[in-house]
C-alpha cells in the first residue's frame, strides 16, 4: 500500500546480506530490510539490492526524496561505484549503482564504516556531536572518523581505517601490511591464534573470562589494553569528544566498557580535565542503511 509521506531510502551492502531502511526525511525508522545472497554467485549481490529498492519504492509510494549506499571498499572519487575491494563480492569494482539500480536518480555511494558514523551521529549514539570517532570490533576492526562535523576520506579514501594502526612496530603484518595493528590484537580472526587455540571465538573468550578463568581474564584483558591505548592515542590526534564502539565483540557490554574505560582514563592525556566519551554504539545494523540515506539526502 502505497503512502505520500516523504521518505529516504538507505541501503547497506554486506558480505554476505543487504540491509535496507526506509527512514522519514527527520530519520525515524519507517520500514527495514535485511536479504541473505551467495556471495559466490556472480553478481547476485547487485540482483539483491535492486530487487530490494524497488520492492521498497513500491511499498512507501513515489515521494522518494533520495537513495543513498554504502558498501564495503574504498569508493571512486565520484561517489558512484566501489573502486578497490580485493578478493570479494565479484564484480562490484567499477559497478555504477545509480546506472545499475535504474531509479532515475543518483544513487551515491559511501564506504559502510563511513557511513555507519554518519547514521550514529544522526540519530544513533553520538547524535549532534561533531568530533567522533567510530570503531567496530568484529572479525576485524573497522573505524571512521569525523572532525568540527567533517567526515574525514582522505586523499583516496582510506581515511577511518583505524583498525590499522600500529600498536608494535615488530609485530607481524595485517592484512594491510600494518606490524601489530589494533585489528590483530582484538579483531575476531586472530583470537584462535593469541589464545593458543584454546577458544575458536572472542565470545567464547569472553564467557571463560566472566565465569573466573585466569587465563582467559589475561588474554581478554591484553587485548582491552591494546584497545585502550590505540583511543588514547586517537585522541591526541583526532581529540573526538566521543568513540562509538560497535560490531559483534561490543555486546560484550560491562565486560568490554568496564576495564576499556578505566585502561583510557590511565593513558588519555586530559587537558582541563576533559575525557573522551566512550559509549556503545546504538544502531546495530541498521548503522550502515541509516547513515546511506542521511549522505544522500545531503547531496539531494
Amino acid at each position: 500500500m502505497s503512502t505520500s509521506t516523504p521518505y529516504l531510502l538507505g541501503i547497506d551492502l554486506g558480505g554476505s546480506s543487504v540491509k535496507a531502511a526506509v527512514l522519514t526525511l527527520e530519520g525515524s525508522l519507517l520500514a527495514e530490510a535485511n536479504r541473505a545472497f551467495d556471495a559466490d554467485r556472480p553478481l547476485q549481490f547487485a540482483r539483491v539490492v535492486r530487487d530490494v529498492a524497488r520492492e521498497l519504492i513500491a511499498t512507501h509510494g513515489n515521494d522518494l526524496r533520495a537513495v543513498g549506499m554504502s558498501a564495503p571498499g574504498l569508493p571512486a572519487r565520484d561517489g558512484r561505484s566501489i573502486a578497490y575491494l580485493p578478493n570479494r563480492l565479484s564484480g562490484i569494482e567499477g559497478l555504477n549503482w545509480s546506472e545499475f539500480l535504474g531509479l532515475g536518480r543518483s544513487v551515491p555511494l559511501l564506504n559502510d564504516a563511513h557511513a555507519a558514523l554518519l547514521g550514529e551521529t544522526w540519530q544513533g549514539a553520538a547524535r549532534h556531536r561533531t568530533n567522533v570517532v567510530l570503531l567496530t570490533l568484529g572479525t576485524g576492526v573497522g573505524g571512521a572518523a569525523m572532525v568540527d562535523g567533517h567526515l574525514l576520506r582522505g586523499h583516496v579514501g582510506k581515511a577511518g581505517h583505524l583498525g590499522h594502526v600500529s600498536l608494535d612496530p615488530n609485530g607481524p603484518p595485517d592484512i594491510c601490511g600494518t606490524p601489530g595493528s589494533l585489528e590483530l590484537a582484538i579483531g575476531n580472526a586472530t583470537i584462535q591464534e593469541r589464545s593458543q587455540g584454546r577458544f575458536a571465538t572472542t565470545h567464547a573468550l569472553i564467557q571463560a573470562h566472566r565465569a573466573g578463568d585466569s587465563d582467559a581474564s589475561n588474554i581478554w584483558l591484553t587485548s582491552v589494553r591494546a584497545l585502550a591505548a590505540a583511543i588514547a592515542s586517537l585522541t591526541n590526534v583526532l581529540d573526538p569528544e566521543v568513540v562509538v564502539i560497535g560490531g559483534g565483540i561490543a555486546a560484550a557490554g560491562d565486560a568490554l566498557f568496564e576495564p576499556l574505560r578505566s585502561m583510557v582514563a590511565a593513558m588519555e592525556w586530559r587537558i582541563g580535565g576533559h575525557a573522551v566519551t566512550l559509549v556503545p554504539a546504538l544502531l546495530g545494523d541498521k548503522a550502515g542503511a541509516v547513515g546511506a540515506a542521511y549522505h544522500a539526502q545531503t547531496l539531494a
